[in-house]
């Protein structure tokens, strides 16, 4: 079956007002969306008092309750928001909403407080067990009208929960198995999500968002962009660095350095709505190749995580977020200084925390606090400005 697209072109003409009543649990891209913007503007700032020696540990401590609550926090609630909103789209079944929707966002609330708290193992059953009850809200929609297509997504998300089992027993002494290693592995997971979904959306948007564009896809390029982020999971699960990561990581570089060439990013600079995608795409280049030169030993692997983690996801997160929200409320695709304003914090964040570090190592703590800020203000405004759009009833009067 052909999956159809996620986001809802709307027409750039301007949409009369419609109904205003409160939608927050209509559909799930709604009340993921709200969560993770609020979140990822407030837990950085936590993050940094913390770091800077202002407040306590966390169950889960220091830099992983930081890389923990962006990957398992942040990163799956967007997911699970846009998972809940495509799979709707591609099988024409529903996803949860109403009641059941609520449930889901207060068992991921649970999660973000209790691992800030001494209660471990609820931390560990509420973390591990929200990726599942996730993989079950579109696994059902997704057998009902037998898209194999996108079966893999279910698969993905039981690995996100066994990545967060891992973390939590390792944190309690029960497993064997460092928690960087369930963080990285974490990572690929992600990774794969966006280089799947961009290789489908990026050239779509691009087409229909700049005329005369022909952005295209290669099979062969395709498959060698999507193996090496394979391979490079094989190589994490089992551990492996130096030549080999180094050698995987490269192969990477090339394949999806050339499939963001076929993209033709460069016709894109006039459309904010398309440009931000190219963008944090190319962060996942400047990611594969800062892995190698750390895996070689040249430079500090924090500098390649943030390249992904700050450019990658959270430019692509806040791209598909202001870009969906729009979409199916009926408003049209077009990003007004706000969106624009959003989509320059995030890449200042990611430069001053890659590239500041790199050159001023000396200030360090600095880069880091000034990309917090520049991160939290991003996402800050997010929330505000989308708070009434993702809250209320669509503005075309369709139900979503």
């Amino acid at each position: 079956m052909i999956a159809k697209p996620l986001s809802i072109e709307a027409s750039n003409s301007p949409v009369k007002p419609g109904p205003s009543s409160f939608a927050l649990w209509s559909l799930g891209f709604r009340p993921f969306y709200l969560l993770a913007g609020i979140f990822a503007a407030v837990s950085i700032p936590l993050w940094i008092c913390q770091y800077t020696g202002y407040l306590p540990a966390a169950y889960v401590r220091g830099p992983v309750w930081h890389a923990h609550e962006m990957l398992f926090g942040y990163t799956l609630a967007v997911i699970t928001g846009f998972l809940f909103t495509a799979v709707r789209n591609w099988t024409g079944h529903s996803t949860p909403s109403g009641t059941v929707l609520a449930a889901y966002a207060l068992l991921w609330i649970a999660g973000r407080i209790l691992v800030y708290t001494p209660y471990d193992v609820a931390a560990t059953m509420v973390n591990a067990a929200f990726p599942v009850a996730v993989a079950v809200g579109i696994g059902i929609p997704l057998a009902r009208s037998a898209n194999t297509r996108n079966y893999f997504f279910i698969a993905i998300l039981l690995f996100f929960g066994l990545a967060t089992l891992a973390l939590h027993l390792s944190f309690l002494g029960i497993l064997d198995w460092t928690a960087v290693a369930s963080l990285q592995v974490g990572l690929d997971l992600v990774l794969f999500v966006m280089a799947v979904m961009g290789g489908r959306v990026i050239p779509m948007f691009t087409n229909n968002g700049v005329p005369g564009t022909k952005a295209t896809r290669l099979p062969v390029v395709e498959k060698v962009a999507l193996g090496s982020i394979v391979a490079l999971l094989g190589a994490d699960l089992f551990q492996a660095s130096g030549g080999i990561l180094a050698a995987i990581a490269l192969v990477a570089v090339a394949a999806h350095a050339t499939r963001l060439y076929l993209w033709q990013p460069w016709r894109t600079l006039r459309v904010p709505m398309v440009w931000v995608l190219h963008v944090a795409y190319a962060w996942i280049v400047i990611h594969f190749a800062l892995r190698a030169a750390a895996a070689l030993g040249l430079f500090a692997e924090p500098l390649a995580v943030h390249a992904l983690t700050i450019g990658g996801i959270g430019g692509l997160t806040m791209g598909m977020m202001t870009r969906t929200s729009r979409g199916h409320t009926g408003r049209p695709l077009i990003a007004d200084r706000f969106e624009v304003a959003c989509f320059l914090l995030v890449f200042c964040a990611a430069v001053i925390r890659v590239f500041g570090g790199m050159i001023l190592p000396d200030a360090y703590v600095a880069t880091v606090i000034g990309s917090g800020i520049c991160w939290s203000a991003g996402f800050a405004l997010f929330a505000f400005r989308y708070w009434p759009v993702l809250s209320r009833s669509r503005l075309d009067g369709k139900p979503g």
